[in-house]
């Protein structure tokens, strides 16, 4: 009766994220019906995991499990606790889910970094209802224990019945087999597994179908970050090839190219604008039926917009260490950026000779560690960050956007009005939760359901209008800096790039020319505008881009003399964009792909089954052709793993 009262309890989490969270492409209800099917199995098995202490002690001590105070204590202690445990782990991953749409998995323990506690801490305080969510605990666990102390109450008020030692081991005998079977979880020689659950490539139904407790323990591996010389070796060749590296020697793993000065060019600033949870397929640029980037959609048609650009991983900490060094965070269990023997590397930024350089955030760096990567690779960087700002803090991350970019005018216009070229990397964050905006200069406006066409709205892909508002707001502060550039006179002088750092997790939508939804894609898709009219003319650029390719690009444009000691290449260089590819990880089916992606093709492989497949983009997006395409498939191949191997080889051993 209490195995039947804990698996309840699972059931009713699932029920939770079944009605509250789940949401997918996927409506035949025979997959869904399938996906509760394997789940119900998966909570079954660990509610008989759970209570083995249990069973193990009620088949000891017999009868005196109700007559003894002690063992009656202990009961009551264990459950409680299991109970306690389970609550505290399923609100945990609920709240995991709404923020990424993924399981909760062991590189969560990234937010519980030293020096980061606290600012996780305030973040999820100005995001969700913590008093609210803590009120509502204690009250269930007081539902619980009543509920299982009840149960024991009315077994030990019954009268025991004599049993014969035979008839006792029968007993136990046929507990084993039913706690046996329930915990085999299949009819098959296999037992039930997590890959069952993977029978489609919908995170939302592989999420339902598994359970999240059992899900996080069989993912709890910790691998050491390391880079294997060997395959690095057997690689190079082929990405050396890729990269253009000038007369290659083998046994050298060497990948520096050198680009000489262009004093023909005129000096111009550099303004790198990281757009918080910008993705694609939010903006007006990409026919979101909500339109909420006008000053994006301008800025792109008097620019240059990069239509296939991708970030390497859906992280902030993953894209600004991608976009500093040139190299993909391909760290698992952290981020590169938390991990002491990567920060230091040899970047493009810090070959800006006679430029100030400027890294402005309204928080704190001390986030994610984020503070190593600019200092120890950037000589002479000034960072202006929290502290700083004269500005009060608006929520956990610090400023708004809308002081931070009025407060970083005043930098700007200073260096300008004194004739000093600067590069500076300017990091928003509003548009993350807890989705604060201000009034800005007085005229932005919250929309409320009132204001827009809800059942367009339900297209879009927004989660809530919240969501929806808050990308308004950046985008509004993006037109803000825009005015001030215009009106402290470096506009016409600076070279602004804007990017999305990944896209916001999203429901699902089909305007996009494929399905990046269910290709899981569109986390890694995001927007790319260059604007500066005097040295570029308006054009939309199909070619793949990679948001390793943007100081290699902004350092040509500049005409400054650079070494490249990355994996990033020029944007606009076109002579080879016919074969350029963009290195992109993202998860499917709860497990972590690695791929190259342009216009045309997707290769993908999975990184725990080593399954791989070749899409069409242009084509069936979703079915693999790689037996059609045996030459590109293996070509696609080489490369995704040379890029892969290159970029541990480079985390270790590109120092300065």
């Amino acid at each position: 009766m209490q195995t039947l009262f804990l698996f309840g309890y699972l059931v009713v989490f699932r029920a939770v994220f079944y009605f509250f969270f789940f949401s997918s492409t996927i409506k035949d209800a025979g997959i869904v019906a399938r996906a509760w099917h394997l789940g119900l199995r998966f909570d079954m098995r660990l509610a008989l995991i759970l209570m083995i202490p249990v069973g193990l002690l009620a088949v000891i001590a017999k009868d005196r499990l109700f007559g003894t105070g002690l063992l009656r204590r202990i009961n009551f202690g264990y459950l409680f606790l299991i109970y306690l445990l389970l609550s505290i782990f399923y609100v945990l991953d609920l709240g995991h889910y709404s923020y990424l749409g993924l399981r909760l998995d062991p590189s969560v323990t990234r937010f519980l970094a030293y020096g980061e506690k606290a600012t996780n801490a305030r973040m999820l305080w100005e995001s969700y209802p913590v008093v609210w969510g803590l009120l509502g605990m204690v009250l269930v666990m007081v539902l619980l224990r009543y509920g299982y102390r009840r149960i024991f109450r009315r077994y030990a008020q019954k009268e025991g019945t004599p049993v014969r030692p035979w008839g006792y081991a029968a007993y136990v005998v046929t507990l084993v087999i039913l706690f046996g079977a329930g915990i085999y979880g299949n009819l098959a020689y296999f037992p039930l597994r997590w890959s069952q659950a993977m029978f489609t490539r919908d995170n939302a139904v592989t999420s339902l179908a598994l359970n999240p407790v059992l899900y996080f323990v069989s993912n709890f591996t910790v691998q050491n970050d390391t880079f294997d010389d060997r395959e690095t070796h057997k690689y190079f060749p082929l990405v050396a090839q890729y990269l253009g590296v000038e007369k290659p020697v083998p046994n050298q793993l060497n990948f520096v190219r050198t680009v000489p000065g262009d004093s023909s060019k005129p000096r111009q600033n550099v303004i790198i604008v990281m757009m918080e949870s910008g993705g694609a397929a939010m903006t007006s640029m990409f026919n979101n039926p909500m339109k909420a980037t006008p000053n994006l959609q301008q800025l792109a048609d008097n620019g240059v917009l990069f239509e296939n650009f991708y970030v390497p991983a859906m992280s902030t900490a993953r894209s600004v260490f991608a976009i500093t060094t040139g190299l993909p965070d391909v760290v698992r269990s952290k981020t590169a950026s938390r991990h002491p023997g990567i920060v230091d590397q040899r970047v493009v930024m810090d070959q800006f000779a006679g430029y100030e350089k400027y890294y402005l955030l309204g928080g704190n760096t001390n986030w994610a560690n984020i503070r190593a990567v600019f200092t120890n690779n950037v000589e002479g960087i000034e960072i202006f960050e929290e502290g700083y700002f004269k500005s009060p803090k608006a929520d956990v991350w610090g400023v708004s956007d809308f002081d931070l970019i009025t407060e970083s005018d005043e930098i700007f216009k200073k260096a300008h009005d004194k004739k000093q070229p600067f590069i500076a990397f300017l990091q928003t964050a509003d548009n993350h939760e807890p989705y604060t905006t201000t009034a800005g200069a007085g005229d932005f406006k919250k929309l409320t359901a009132k204001d827009v066409d809800m059942k367009l709205f339900k297209t879009s892909g927004f989660v809530n209008l919240d969501q929806f508002n808050a990308l308004r707001y950046l985008d509004y502060n993006i037109g803000h800096l825009m005015k001030l550039a215009k009106a402290s006179g470096y506009l016409d002088n600076t070279i602004f790039v804007f990017f999305g750092d990944h896209s916001a997790k999203l429901d699902p939508f089909h305007f996009m020319p494929i399905p990046e939804y269910e290709m899981s894609t569109y986390v890694d898709h995001v927007p790319c505008i260059i604007y500066n009219p005097r040295l570029l003319q308006p054009q939309r650029v199909s070619h793949a881009g990679s948001l390793l390719d943007i100081y290699p690009t902004v350092a040509k444009l500049t005409g400054i003399p650079f070494k490249n000691y990355t994996l990033g290449m020029d944007l606009l260089d076109t002579t080879r964009s016919a074969e350029r590819y963009a290195f992109i990880q993202y998860s499917k089916n709860l497990n972590w792909c690695m791929g190259m992606i342009n216009g045309q093709y997707l290769y993908e492989i999975d990184t725990k089954t080593n399954a791989t497949g070749l899409y069409d983009l242009k084509a069936d997006a979703l079915k693999d052709v790689k037996q059609q395409n045996p030459q590109l498939t293996g070509d696609l191949d080489k490369l995704t793993r040379g890029f892969y191997e290159s970029t541990r080889y480079l985390m270790f051993n590109n120092k300065k």
